[in-house]
């Protein structure tokens, strides 16, 4: 005969206190997919988020990029650079999550951790200190240039996995950004006269 238990046997003391110091083990690896319904195959999957974790990581450094430089503008052209640096950090900031959502969509483990981030990133390290205007914004246009290789790569390689989702993240929204992002810092590192000289 089944014992019958009352509602406040198996329920625990309502309490308003949190939960402190919780440790738990770790219940998914990094580069590792879950099985969700999604119409494309684990290696379509595991492939496509092994490369927009990589793009996500370098996404990252080229937004912490953006916002030191905007920090760090020097000189005539400061209040114009120093806005538009930090609307293009915003941008940046933007497609980090839509990276990460897409990783976390497809099954995987997006990358986060600062530290993650600084092990698996291939955009190189700036100087602790402040560089010179034209470098900084150099170094934010190879660093575009950089993610931009890496995304027309992974865009054809996940359409010809069927990955449709990921080709048109990449396509529609990392590399449009990046490319209209590169043309404007482009322009601020072309050297002519604010105004033509007079002719005699």
């Amino acid at each position: 005969m089944a014992i019958k238990r009352s509602a406040k046997a198996t329920r625990p003391k309502a309490s308003s206190q949190p939960w402190l110091h919780v440790n738990g083990a770790e219940i998914q690896g990094f580069d590792t997919v879950r099985m969700f319904p999604l119409g494309l195959s684990a290696d379509a999957r595991e492939y496509s988020c092994q490369r927009l974790n990589q793009i996500l990581a370098d996404t990252q450094i080229l937004y912490s990029l953006y916002k030191k430089h905007h920090w760090l503008m020097r000189g005539p052209t400061f209040y114009q650079l120093h806005l538009l640096l930090d609307k293009h950090a915003d941008e940046q900031l933007e497609l980090v999550d839509a990276l990460a959502e897409r990783v976390q969509t497809l099954g995987g483990v997006a990358v986060g951790d600062p530290r993650h981030v600084a092990e698996i990133t291939v955009i190189p390290r700036p100087p602790n200190g402040c560089e010179e205007v034209p470098a900084m914004l150099s170094r934010l246009v190879e660093a575009h240039e950089t993610i931009l290789v890496a995304c027309h790569d992974a865009a054809a390689r996940a359409q010809e996995m069927g990955d449709d989702g990921t080709n048109d993240l990449l396509v529609s929204e990392v590399i449009r950004t990046g490319e209209l992002q590169t043309w404007f810092l482009i322009e601020h590192l072309v050297d002519t006269p604010l105004v033509e000289p007079s002719r005699q």
